[in-house]
């Protein structure tokens, strides 16, 4: 069995859990990690035994080690995460979508149309699933409902068919 590591940290207990209090919880397992490693700096202490006291996996433990052996501090902080991906959809792409799905004139029989649509105002090409799951997601549009009414329907002329109107009510 291998020898407990001994490494010397140049940051102090009180520097480390300053940073752990500013830190994202991702950087702070690490940060977590590099405290009990220097709370027991003196006597050494094995990746297994840190990995137990972190609640981590023992190869992020060796990991975030080697990473703050080579660089330091400031290598174990940083990471390469850039967060959600950019919109496929630029802002007049979005305003487009938004104004032919509330326009109640459109007569849009499904997505495909309406990807057919966009794809010949815009000029580029988008894949189904990516318009659909857009458009549900900001939009709250849903696949194919029936209307209640016709799109062309005219409000005055259905009054007269109605049984229940005034007319019909006072003979």
């Amino acid at each position: 069995m291998a020898y407990s590591k001994i490494l010397i940290i140049k940051e102090t207990e009180i520097e480390i859990k300053s940073l752990l209090k500013q830190s994202i919880p991702f950087i702070g397992q690490r940060l977590r990690v590099l405290l009990i490693l220097k709370q027991n700096e003196k006597t050494g202490i094995s990746k297994r035994e840190v990995a137990k006291l972190a609640v981590v996996d023992p190869n992020s433990v060796h990991k975030w080690r080697t990473l703050y052996i080579n660089e330091g501090i400031e290598g174990l902080m940083k990471h390469q995460k850039t967060g959600f991906k950019p919109s496929v959809f630029s802002v007049t792409e979005h305003n487009m979508l938004e104004t032919k799905l509330n326009d109640s004139q459109n007569g849009l029989q499904g997505y495909v149309e309406l990807q057919d649509w966009i794809e010949k105002e815009t000029g580029k090409t988008f894949n189904y699933n990516t318009l659909l799951y857009y458009c549900i997601r900001n939009f709250k549009s849903s696949v194919k409902v029936a209307r209640k009414s016709h799109v062309k329907k005219d409000e005055n002329q259905g009054i007269s068919f109605k049984k229940t109107s005034e007319e019909s009510a006072k003979k």
